[in-house]
């Protein structure tokens, strides 16, 4: 009798288990994490030295980075393109559609319940086919059960969509701003320059002026006039070259604040901004808070999400159904009590031949899968890659602004000691050219090894993540 009993039991258990065991094979499969990159202590190439770098108030606000540079004018480009810029608006556009769509396919997971109506002229077997009229009015009321995670797979792999969306917004604003202040540093930079080409053009047609009064009065040859002539117009060639390069970066600005270029103007002057000093020794965990790392951390977990989705395509599903209404052949019988009608269903449906088509699904999910592990694993290289670029960069370009500057010095001192020499009729006016053209393009040359500096500093907070601290 308890044998029986026992048997019954089973028998009674076996739908529950074998659902169990098929829910267990509709589970999304173990992500392999062991060929991502693991994260250094730290860094190979240390950072800028506080010789060449000033420590900035708020040089470590994370999310208001740019501040560190404390220019105002910097600050209000900033914050117009985060209002203005298109390249954020499509970004912002695209997370709002992938929560729309997070929302939709959530949905299917809730209770479905609609109105409906209708009139049907048709004939009735039980009266010799004669024709009638129905009319209908009623609510119909489903709910899909959602025993192998079906519905909540997708819905979990649509919400990881959107918040890998969200990520890559962040990641965009991180881009602009980037953008922003490297194209505002480049133009400050550009002013630096044309101020000393211009400087040194109006020393040079001094010159000029008073070589031609020189030559008017026999005291030097025509020679000398030709060389200081050529002087003039390859310095005017160069200060209308680097007009040129300052229009072409100013609107590139207006189109980053999301102005046009015909109508943005921002005047030349002083490069002011200070140069932060990032501390050496930053972590490499810093890099956790990148968000185009955290986009594709998201979007591996949603092809994870989605190989079981795929897989749960193999059992069957279950629904239940209910709908209740009148039904009457005339429009005024049509709410009476004799005329209501109702029924409830319970569904099942398991196709058998697709022609593998769920088979084919669920390749494809395994090989979006692969496809977002890699991503996933170069999105991390390139993290780490970046940071490294910058931080080579930076400490090359303080080497490199050192010798810079002892070049600087040196070619000052030769072009005062031609000077004199040339005054006491000692040299040709040709050396004392040559030392000035010299001293002209070491001057330029320290002015761009400053403006990379200031360019790789904005790079590596972006590689940073927007921060360090």
């Amino acid at each position: 009798m308890n044998q029986q009993i026992s048997s019954l039991a089973l028998l009674r258990l076996a739908p529950l288990t074998l659902a169990l065991v098929l829910a267990g094979c509709a589970t999304s499969p173990a992500l392999d994490l062991s060929s991502v990159p693991a994260a250094p202590s730290a860094f190979r190439a240390p950072t800028a030295s506080a010789a060449v770098a000033t420590q900035a108030p708020e040089a470590k606000a994370q999310g208001t980075w740019w501040k560190v540079f404390a220019d105002p004018v910097l600050d209000q480009l900033v914050d117009q393109a985060g209002r203005n810029n298109n390249t954020v608006q499509v970004a912002a556009a695209r997370l709002a559609q992938a929560r729309a769509i997070a929302r939709s396919t959530d949905a299917d997971r809730s209770l479905q319940l609609g109105l409906g109506g209708g009139v049907v002229r048709q004939t009735d077997p039980n009266a010799r086919n004669q024709p009638r009229t129905v009319v209908s009015a009623g609510a119909n009321l489903s709910y899909e059960i959602d025993l192998f995670g079906k519905l909540s797979g997708a819905s979990d792999a649509a919400s990881l969509d959107a918040a890998s969306r969200e990520a890559l917004l962040r990641s965009t604003r991180l881009l602009v701003q980037a953008d922003v202040a490297q194209t505002y540093l480049s133009l400050r930079a550009l002013d630096a320059e044309r101020a000393l080409v211009r400087d040194t053009l109006q020393a040079y047609r001094n010159t000029l002026r008073l070589t031609e009064v020189r030559f008017r009065e026999g005291d030097i040859a025509e020679l000398d006039v030709a060389r200081v002539r050529t002087e003039v117009a390859s310095t005017e060639t160069e200060a209308l070259a680097l007009d040129r390069r300052r229009a072409q970066t100013e609107h590139a600005l207006a189109v980053l604040v999301g102005e046009q270029p015909s109508s943005f103007q921002l005047s030349p002057a002083a490069w002011a901004s200070a140069l932060p000093l990032i501390p050496a020794g930053v972590p490499s965990t810093v890099l956790e808070r990148r968000p185009d790392i955290a986009a594709a951390q998201n979007s591996l977990q949603a092809a994870q999400a989605r190989v079981g989705v795929a897989k749960a395509a193999w059992f069957p599903s279950f629904s239940l159904t209910a709908s209740g209404g009148w039904a009457a052949p005339e429009i005024q019988d049509l709410f009476k009590m004799s005329t209501r009608v109702w029924g409830v269903a319970a569904l099942l449906s398991l196709p058998l031949l697709d022609g593998g088509r769920r088979e084919a699904g669920v390749q494809n999910a395994n090989a979006e899968l692969d496809i977002a592990m890699a991503n996933y694993r170069e999105q991390i290289l390139v993290a780490f890659r970046d940071v490294e670029d910058q931080l080579s960069t930076l400490k090359l370009l303080d080497e490199q602004s050192d010798a810079q500057s002892r070049s600087v010095a040196a070619s000052s001192r030769a072009t005062v000691l031609s000077d004199s020499r040339y005054r006491n009729g000692l040299v040709s006016q040709l050396e004392l050219l040559d030392a000035q053209r010299n001293e002209l393009r070491n001057r330029r040359q320290a002015l761009q090894v400053r403006a990379a500096q200031y360019l790789a500093t904005v790079g590596l907070i972006r590689a940073l993540g927007g921060g360090w601290a």
